[in-house]
């Protein structure tokens, strides 16, 4: 009788760079991520949290191009910070990576206010009773917002990074609204960075960036175009996909 295959499959980010164990079925790992890490200004030895960083795609793709820089996550599905502690190991950033349980409404201890310089998140794309929840429960939390609604994960970002540090996000496209509107008054230097699916296409996704205790205006960027005619990954997209590129915004 054959062994059970594995319930995790073994990928890779960046051009082959990173390998991440992720689980074969419910989530899992595309673009956002990768596009989310490569927009964080993070320098040298600043310190970063990942919020709801799972298995923690954007947390190794971020220490991969930054390689002075440390990345604390937080994760409230327990079987996604085991495999985020593995993908750590497994990567050999263990002295720079760090994941913890826990969850937004019910911070761990060991985070402190203000503690980091940067903070980086990837929230479920939908409000609760938007949609029908998927029948993976793993896949249902992080596409369906639970106790957390997004102004939970924007005031909780805002809460845990240092005044003028950087709190960013990738989120849907038709969602922008809701991300902005409980930043305002508490963050400026807004930049709003669109990923084009292709020419005459809307954009389906955004990067937005903003600054603690800064009242500099909103800015909307011209953003990146995401496919060519023939639908592959434009030279800019493959840049940030492959090469470990930053996203300048």
């Amino acid at each position: 009788m054959s062994a059970a295959p594995p319930s995790y499959s073994e990928d890779r980010l960046l051009g082959g760079r990173i390998a991440l164990r992720q689980p074969t079925t419910g989530y899992r790992v595309a673009i956002d991520p990768v596009f989310l890490a490569a927009a964080v200004p993070a320098e040298g030895t600043e310190h970063v949290l990942d919020m709801g960083c799972g298995v923690g795609a954007a947390a190794l793709c971020l220490a991969m191009r930054v390689p002075g820089c440390r990345v604390t996550g937080i994760e409230f599905q327990r079987d996604l910070v085991h495999l985020a502690g593995d993908n750590i190991e497994l990567n050999g950033l263990s002295l720079r990576l760090s994941v913890m349980l826990g969850d937004l409404v019910h911070l761990p201890p060991r985070l402190s206010p203000g503690a980091f310089d940067h903070v980086m998140a990837n929230p479920p794309y939908l409000e609760a009773g938007a949609a029908s929840a998927p029948p993976d429960a793993s896949k249902a939390a992080a596409n369906l917002e639970g106790a957390a609604d997004l102004a939970t994960w924007v005031r909780v970002a805002l809460a845990m990074v240092r005044p003028k540090g950087t709190v960013t996000f990738v989120h849907r496209a038709d969602r922008l609204e809701d991300l902005l509107a409980p930043l305002a008054g508490r963050a400026g230097g807004i930049v709003v960075y669109p990923l084009w699916a292709g020419a005459g296409k809307p954009a389906r996704r955004v990067v937005v960036r903003a600054r603690k205790h800064i009242a500099t205006p909103t800015i909307l960027s011209p953003g990146m175009m995401l496919h060519d005619a023939a639908g592959r990954f434009t030279p800019e997209a493959e840049a940030i996909l492959r090469d470990a590129a930053p996203l300048v915004l």
